[in-house]
């Protein structure tokens, strides 16, 4: 009887001493008040000038606020998280509604998104439109036609598809529409490897090897007039950058934005 008791001690400290799953350390970017943390940047205006209050916070939400503009002429917009990542999963909530901003470009009705490894607020050019970056496209609804969110735009940049270099601007999502709705969106971001889009818990988009490429052969002054950067950079691995949420237009909000560092040790599905 003393020996079944004793073996049940020891399964029993055996099994009190098996190692803890490690709890996943989500970060929130956004602390719901201000937008201490964050830098502004709008095309035509200088660094952190808020030009018309685009962004304001209210009810702890982030909102992209024209209720100041007469006409939107050149004002696109991004709002910079302060610190780049290299390895992470981002998570938020975006909803997007109400009418485009007089004078804004069509592309715009119902369309925002999050900038993905983007340079610096601070790196980038007076009348700039877009950073260099990977962009998780967010869209809405529009009349009756279906628009799936979570494309891939790619200012500045290219991806590999399918073992190919894919230059093109847009990389379409497989997914659903929403309209005038909170929508959930996740980015896993694995360096300069892996990228993957995520809606509502699917993955609707997977793309490899972001890199900066693109301006350099652009014979347009639409994205950059001096593009002596992208052509010294064309080619390089982009491992790293800033998170910026977008504004071109259209109002947008942005909610319970948290970010999970995965360089810190923490895991996820995605592969290398």
């Amino acid at each position: 009887m003393k020996n079944v008791s004793l073996l049940v001690l020891i399964i029993i400290s055996i099994v009190g001493c098996k190692p803890e799953e490690p709890k996943e350390e989500w970060k929130s970017l956004f602390n719901g008040t201000n937008l201490d943390g964050w830098d502004i940047k709008i095309s035509g205006h200088e660094l952190n000038e808020n030009f018309k209050n685009t962004f304001i916070v209210e009810d702890s939400i982030i909102k992209v606020n024209y209720a100041e503009y007469d006409t939107f002429t050149h004002e696109f917009g991004h709002l910079y998280y302060k610190v780049p990542y290299s390895k992470y999963r981002l998570r938020m909530q975006y909803r997007i509604f109400g009418e485009l901003t007089p004078g804004s470009p069509y592309y715009a009705e119902a369309n925002s998104g999050v900038m993905l490894h983007a340079q610096s607020a601070a790196s980038q050019q007076l009348n700039q439109d877009f950073p260099a970056s990977i962009e998780m496209q967010f869209l809405s609804r529009i009349d009756s036609n279906d628009r799936a969110t979570g494309n891939l735009a790619s200012p500045g940049t290219h991806v590999i598809r399918d073992n190919k270099l894919y230059t093109d601007h847009m990389m379409y999502a497989d997914g659903k529409t929403y309209e005038d709705q909170w929508v959930n969106v996740e980015a896993i971001v694995l360096g300069d490897s892996i990228v993957h889009h995520v809606v509502e818990g699917d993955t609707v988009l997977t793309y490899y090897n972001p890199q900066i490429g693109g301006w350099e052969t652009d014979n347009t002054d639409r994205w950059l007039k001096d593009k002596t950067w992208v052509k010294k950079m064309a080619g390089t691995p982009l491992k790293e950058g800033y998170i910026a949420l977008q504004a071109e237009g259209h109002p947008v909000w942005f909610r319970n934005i948290e970010i999970l560092d995965l360089s810190k040790g923490n895991k996820t599905n995605g592969s290398e």
